[in-house]
């Protein structure tokens, strides 16, 4: 596993534009080395205001648009367009902005669609489509006070290792269904950036850096783990 950096920013708003900042650089540093660039995104409050905040700056033009890989690390099983499908929101901040390849952008399955509300058959379709697909580039991921990231939650039971997507039934937060990347999938990144904002995150932030059983402790991208967090998150790091 790689050492994590952890770096400290004022407050939420300076956290967004700085990682904002950092994807614009990763994104082409990655087009630069390959041509192309693979990026998953996470939702949350701090994952939105983050893309909003790339969407807003006009260093985003430094990116060639049409040569990222867009993905997710979950999604809420829900309808296409529903206000809380990370999918939806990605869109609405970032995505709908700029001129991507839709053939390149990779949404998980919405319960109206293609597999209907056969959850298996959904996860089953993203985990092809990810076993044709680059490595990821960059992996982004919210932190839940629980120490949960994706929809990958503490306590539940571990998904057979060999498994890229699962599909979630219970999830301690609603919606309780959802479809989600696991560990092995996660863990295949060159980079992953774990971002954190605000008091409520601040045990669990600490927890996971301690080493703790939680999915927060046991991401690690292949060349670099960072997490970019707030002062109220790192509050209670010694």
């Amino acid at each position: 596993m790689t050492s994590p950096l952890v770096v400290v920013h004022r407050d939420a708003n300076v956290l967004a534009q700085a990682v904002a900042a950092r994807l614009v650089a990763s994104i082409t540093d990655a087009q630069a080395a390959r041509g192309v660039a693979s990026v998953v995104l996470t939702g949350g409050g701090i994952g939105g205001a983050t893309l909003r905040e790339l969407a807003a700056t006009p260093a985003r033009d430094a990116v060639e648009w049409s040569a990222v890989d867009v993905w997710w690390g979950d999604e809420r099983f829900l309808p296409s367009g529903h206000p809380e499908r990370n999918e939806t929101q990605a869109t609405e901040a970032l995505l709908a902005h700029v001129p991507l390849d839709l053939d390149r952008v990779h949404p998980m399955a919405s319960s109206d669609g293609d597999y209907g509300d056969d959850l298996d058959s959904a996860a089953a379709a993203y985990a092809k489509e990810l076993a044709d697909a680059a490595p990821f580039d960059l992996l982004l991921l919210g932190v839940g006070p629980d120490g949960h990231v994706a929809s990958l939650f503490p306590g539940a039971s571990p998904p057979d290792e060999a498994a890229t997507v699962i599909a979630v039934r219970a999830a301690p937060k609603p919606p309780p269904t959802r479809l989600s990347l696991t560990l092995t999938a996660i863990n295949t990144a060159r980079e992953i950036w774990l971002i954190a904002a605000g008091e409520e995150k601040a045990a669990a932030v600490q927890a996971a850096l301690s080493g703790a059983d939680l999915p927060a402790a046991k991401v690690s991208g292949t060349q670099a783990t960072k997490w970019l967090i707030d002062r109220a998150a790192a509050s209670a790091i010694a």
